[in-house]
């Protein structure tokens, strides 16, 4: 599996196999009859968002989640069948696409929902959406004081229907919250007031993925998982909760080996010189451009041959160099893990994350930005590779 590619110098692992463990120990989470609904906006987290899908349908996944209708498309176009939600309301022009592929947008104005059902039932279709609730974290949705307002004045149109009813909680990764509790309490009650007004709901769903761990009781009718679908807790108590496997490894090759005089500085700025005699330094390429972040510059490890050797200087668009004194001789085409397994030692992208500032996940965004070319493996067997940019 390591071998590959021959002819790049950088490339990611994406194991499938992994993303089908973190699937199947979500679903075990669940309380019965709830259904799972994995989201893979923004590329899977910059993982693969087609190839990805396929594996978490292959095991069970009953929607998919993404955030914008583009995304949608390229799931249908890969062979997804599955109910595809946007989690947001798009614009407008984006209709036409919604209806083509039957793709459901959230819905929280009038005049949104009513051009999305003009335009279904035009090309005799109906038009399925769910409907946001802002219980709190004012980002989108309904406020709860004009629920039946917009429901009673877009319930009418027979190019609609409601598949569901949710919104978003902004404090689960934590326990014994107030504003969390205050959340599930306006949600609970403006899905009741909708119930009790004779609306139809679809399928109610509020949970995340740290909802789904932490807050058991609350699942509803679907959760909704994302980030620890690629083997990403998004709080530390999660950890002893669910066992989760990364998905992710990021992996280039030696472009480079030079034994630099004593004082020589390396890369932009000259931040680090050659401390001494018989200082090897390699470069890698791997830039910020890629999303490793320049921050990190002289101060993050990778691997090589199974063990730590520190990078050093700053960080360019393209590469970074590395002291590898502590081998005999590296030659130009050794691997070089900046993220992942090497032998016995792993590098997370909680660590990334923590030496940089940054969230885990907004990490995986980065470093999977089609830059780099993507392969997917199982069971360590290449299944696919995705080059965007050459």
């Amino acid at each position: 599996m390591s071998a590959y590619p021959q002819d790049r110098w950088a490339w990611i692992e994406i194991d499938l196999s992994a993303v089908r463990h973190n699937v199947k120990a979500f679903k075990a989470q669940l309380n019965r009859g709830v259904k799972m609904m994995c989201v893979v906006k923004a590329d899977a987290y910059g993982h693969g968002a087609a190839q990805c899908a396929k594996a978490m349908q292959s095991v069970g996944a009953d929607q998919f989640a993404v955030a914008t209708v583009d995304e949608g498309v390229e799931l249908r176009c890969s062979g997804i069948e599955s109910p595809i939600l946007v989690l947001s309301e798009p614009p407008v022009t984006s209709i036409p696409d919604l209806v083509r592929f039957d793709i459901m947008p959230s819905v929280y104005t009038v005049d949104f929902a009513l051009a999305y059902g003009e335009a279904a039932a035009a090309a005799n279709k109906v038009g399925r959406y769910h409907l946001v609730i802002d219980t709190g974290m004012t980002r989108i949705g309904v406020r709860r004081e004009d629920l039946l307002e917009v429901r009673g004045s877009i319930d009418f149109h027979r190019g609609l229907e409601c598949a569901g009813t949710f919104t978003h909680f902004a404090t689960a990764d934590v326990l014994d919250n107030w504003d969390f509790d205050l959340q599930v309490n306006r949600f609970i009650e403006a899905v009741t007031t909708l119930k009790n007004a004779g609306y139809e709901l679809g399928l109610v769903h509020a949970d995340n993925t740290p909802g789904t761990v932490l807050h058991k009781d609350i699942q509803f009718d679907m959760v909704r998982v994302g980030i620890g679908l690629y083997g990403l807790h998004p709080s530390k108590l999660t950890i002893p909760r669910i066992d989760l496997q990364p998905v992710m490894s990021v992996r280039g090759r030696v472009t480079r080996v030079i034994y630099p005089a004593v004082g020589d500085g390396v890369s932009y700025g000259m931040t680090w010189r050659v401390p001494r005699n018989n200082i090897q330094v390699a470069t890698v390429p791997i830039g910020y451009a890629d999303g490793l972040a320049r921050c990190l510059s002289n101060r993050m490890d990778v691997l090589t041959r199974g063990d730590r050797v520190r990078q050093v200087g700053n960080i360019c668009m393209d590469q970074f160099m590395v002291d590898v004194s502590a081998f005999d001789h590296i030659v130009v085409g050794e691997k070089v893990t900046l993220l992942g397994e090497d032998g016995e030692d792993r590098i997370s992208l909680e660590e990334l994350g923590r030496l940089s500032g940054r969230f885990n996940y907004e990490f995986a965004c980065l470093l999977g930005n089609r830059r780099i070319p993507k392969v997917f493996h199982r069971k360590g067997q290449v299944v696919s590779v995705r080059e965007d940019l050459r």
